[in-house]
């Protein structure tokens, strides 16, 4: 009887232990999770409210931007590094508001981007090369320029790459690192720029009316510009042809049509100066050929032309 009431006595205290106990276990789940959902709802405010900072931000950013007139490709750039340091800022703020430790944290992004950088450091050589050509600005968009090998406009100067279109509507992507370290040749950067022929009369034909022959052809053309005055002179004697060398400036719009255009222009002339020389050749020794024959010497000596004195221009 005693031994059951002894029993009794302990199992009700055993009983009220575990009540207590529970009820602490509750009351800290409580107090853990008021805590945790204050610290829940502290960083989804300190998000909302990043979030719409950023945006304000870059919106200010933009319209600074556009009102100095920055060039767009560095807008473009500065406005996507602005976005991915807050961006990176208000992680860190809502990482720490939830009770992780923003030390270890930044120890870990710090292992992490040691790790990265290694793993992309070529990447990384392309967007320092990026922020050279963004700061130095040695070409911009629309410019046409010829680097590794390869030539055409700037379409767009991204972070990593440089896209270029090319004159057969090709789109090439240069990584910046090699743009930045290279040799970069802007065709777009002067006003002006200088057109060079080369051509080939044959021996014996007098040089100064060549010469006075060029010479009124590149006055005749609007394009040429008189200062720098165009310069004519005896460039080489070769084997089989005697070679002037033809240079003049024009605008950096009218380069090319002025070179092929000059180059049609040219030919026309000697040709008909050529047929004009036989011609009178024919005169003076009093020959009347046929309206055939005309036709059999004027093939004949057009194939010459083409073989020996045609257009034989060289850029430089």
């Amino acid at each position: 009887m005693l031994s059951s009431l002894l029993m009794a006595v302990f199992a009700v205290q055993a009983s009220e232990e575990g009540f207590s106990k529970l009820q602490i276990f509750m009351q800290q789940l409580i107090d853990w999770g008021v805590g945790a959902g204050g610290r829940i709802i502290g960083a989804a405010i300190i998000f909302v409210v990043g979030r719409f900072l950023i945006s304000f931000i870059k919106k200010l950013v933009s319209k600074l931007l556009v009102k100095r007139n920055i060039d767009a490709s560095i807008q473009s750039f500065v406005k996507s590094l602005v976005n991915i340091l807050l961006t990176i800022l208000l992680i860190i703020a809502v990482i720490g508001k939830l009770g992780v430790e923003t030390t270890s944290f930044a120890a870990l992004l710090a292992s992490a981007g040691v790790a990265i950088g290694m793993a992309l450091s070529g990447n990384l050589q392309n967007f320092a090369g990026g922020l050279i050509v963004l700061l130095f600005r040695p070409f911009k968009v629309g410019d046409w320029i010829e680097s590794q090998g390869v030539s055409g406009t700037v379409r767009e100067i991204q972070i990593f790459h440089t896209i270029l279109t090319t004159s057969d509507n090709k789109v090439i992507y240069i990584p910046n690192g090699a743009l930045s370290s290279g040799t970069v040749t802007n065709y777009s950067r002067e006003d002006t720029r200088r057109v060079e022929w080369i051509i080939g009369v044959e021996y014996g034909e007098n040089y100064d009316r060549v010469e006075s022959t060029v010479r009124r052809v590149l006055a005749a053309d609007s394009r040429v510009l008189d200062t720098p005055e165009p310069f004519v002179a005896l460039h080489a004697l070769d084997a089989s042809s005697v070679n002037l060398v033809i240079r003049v400036w024009v605008k950096s719009s009218d380069y090319w049509g002025v070179y092929f255009d000059m180059n049609k222009t040219i030919y026309t002339e000697f040709v008909f100066h050529f047929f004009a020389n036989i011609l009178l050749k024919m005169e003076q020794t009093v020959y009347f050929p046929s309206f055939v024959q005309v036709g059999e010497i004027a093939l004949y000596y057009c194939i010459q032309i083409e073989s020996c004195c045609g257009p034989c221009g060289q850029l430089q």
